[in-house]
């Protein structure tokens, strides 16, 4: 047949190809295109999510450091011993404002009288007086934990027997010193070395009963006061016109009475030895100046006196 009955396949010219091609190849290049696009957002979401998490770390620092620092402004306390007084703990502690401030900051545990405290009361002894010491050592401590607990473990080892020596020596030398004062019958005088200002007996008006019922020892203010023999004590306070006093029964049934004390070593109930210290001299009560009003009673309260110089002697103590 001719040529010209057939059905000719119409070629695609040289232009129409390139822009097929040109179609396909733009599809197949998008595609890599959109990808890369998420996965740019992909990890700009992620990077956002890391700074936003790794935000409250740095945030957190300051809280922390002061969390750290907040604990070197608590108030420090301290437990009152025999023989103190709020003049001592505020000069051994270095409080600021001294015993006036001291008390001012205990007069409800201390009560009206500044010159009376008990052994066993709890002190505040404010902000400002220990942390300032103790500060410093806060941070070494954590670095040589271990080494300091073992050296504090052997430090007591080597030097216990020292203590135990020196403490009986101390003890066996405080024994021997009463003893120069002292009898057989296990009697002391109440102060070492002092001289009696107003006798027993003396009459006047300054006194309810119209005489003196004890003697004066004369003392300066804070000399140490003790028992005069073995007994217990009855009361251990405030007596009025006699300020702080110590009041002790003795085996013989007598009771012994210490006066115008400025501080208190033993408290009602306790017993106690020949020449123990029970308190501190002063000038508590009414009083024109320091000294240790000392009676002996056949009673525990006032009315009951006996001569106590008299008394004295008869148990080998020379007044």
């Amino acid at each position: 047949m001719p040529a010209k009955g057939k059905h000719r396949i119409g070629r695609m010219s040289r232009l129409t190809k390139i822009c097929v091609a040109a179609g396909t190849g733009g599809a197949a290049l998008a595609l890599p295109l959109a990808m890369s696009s998420n996965a740019f957002a992909a990890d700009t979401h992620v990077t956002a999510a890391n700074v936003a998490a790794t935000a409250p770390t740095h945030a957190a620092q300051p809280a922390a450091k002061a969390a750290k620092a907040a604990p070197a402004k608590t108030a420090h306390k301290y437990k009152v011993v025999g023989g103190d007084s709020l003049s001592k703990i505020a000069d051994v502690h270095h409080v600021s404002g001294g015993w006036q401030k001291l008390y001012a900051d205990n007069k409800q545990t201390v009560g009206g009288n500044p010159d009376l405290i008990f052994p066993g009361q709890t002190l505040a002894l404010g902000s400002k007086a220990v942390p300032s010491n103790s500060a410093p050592s806060a941070d070494p401590a954590p670095k040589s934990s271990a080494k300091s607990s073992s050296e504090t473990k052997k430090a007591p080892a080597k030097k216990a027997p020292a203590k135990s020596d020196s403490t009986a020596k101390s003890s066996s030398s405080s024994d021997k010193a009463p003893a120069a004062a002292s009898s057989s019958s296990g009697y002391t005088l109440p102060v070492s070395g002092a001289n009696i200002g107003t006798p027993y007996h003396q009459s006047g008006s300054s006194w309810s009963s119209g005489y003196h019922t004890g003697v004066d020892f004369v003392v300066s203010t804070g000399t140490t006061v003790k028992s005069i023999a073995a007994g217990t004590v009855i009361s251990a306070g405030d007596g009025g016109a006699y300020g702080n006093q110590v009041v002790i029964q003795h085996s013989d049934g007598k009771y012994s009475q210490y006066a115008h004390l400025s501080s208190l070593s033993v408290s009602a109930g306790e017993t106690v030895t020949e020449g123990q210290q029970i308190g501190l001299s002063g000038a508590t009560g009414n009083v024109t100046g320091p000294h240790l009003h000392f009676e002996i009673r056949t009673g525990p309260d006032y009315g009951s006196d006996i001569d106590p110089v008299a008394y004295l002697n008869e148990h080998g103590v020379t007044v």
